[in-house]
Parts: structure tokens; sequence; C-alpha cells
């Protein structure tokens, strides 16, 4: 009886981390081929913001988000 609940237990704490590692891996393939932010997008926010940012500053902004991802 204890042996079996035991096994059970363990069967969902495999299936947790290899759940979690799947939608881990499966994320970060969709984030690098639909990345969130593009350059209009930050160009556009820069201008909201009352600056008129220059291709030097749109390509760190775009580094630093790559970063991240």
């Amino acid at each position: 009886m204890l042996h079996d609940i035991l096994m059970i237990l363990i069967g969902l704490v495999i299936g947790a981390v290899i759940g979690f590692l799947i939608a881990r891996y499966v994320t970060k393939r969709y984030m690098k081929k639909n990345p969130p932010i593009n350059e209009e997008m930050i160009k556009a926010l820069m201008m909201q913001m009352g600056r008129k940012p220059n291709q030097k500053q749109i390509n760190q902004m775009m580094k630093s988000m790559q970063k991240y991802m």
C-alpha cells in the first residue's frame, strides 16, 4: 500500500519536472521565432516619450531585450 502511494508520488514529481522542461523549451523557441517587440515598436515607444531615437539606440535596446530571452 505504502509502496504504491510512493510510486504514484514519484511519478507525479517526475511528470511535473518533464512537463516544466518541455513547456520552457517550447516557450523559448516560440519567443525566438516571434519576438514580442521589434525595432518599429521600440522606435514608436521612444517617439511617444518625446525622444528621436537613432539606430544605435534602437540596436542597444534590441540587444538588451534579446539578452533576457
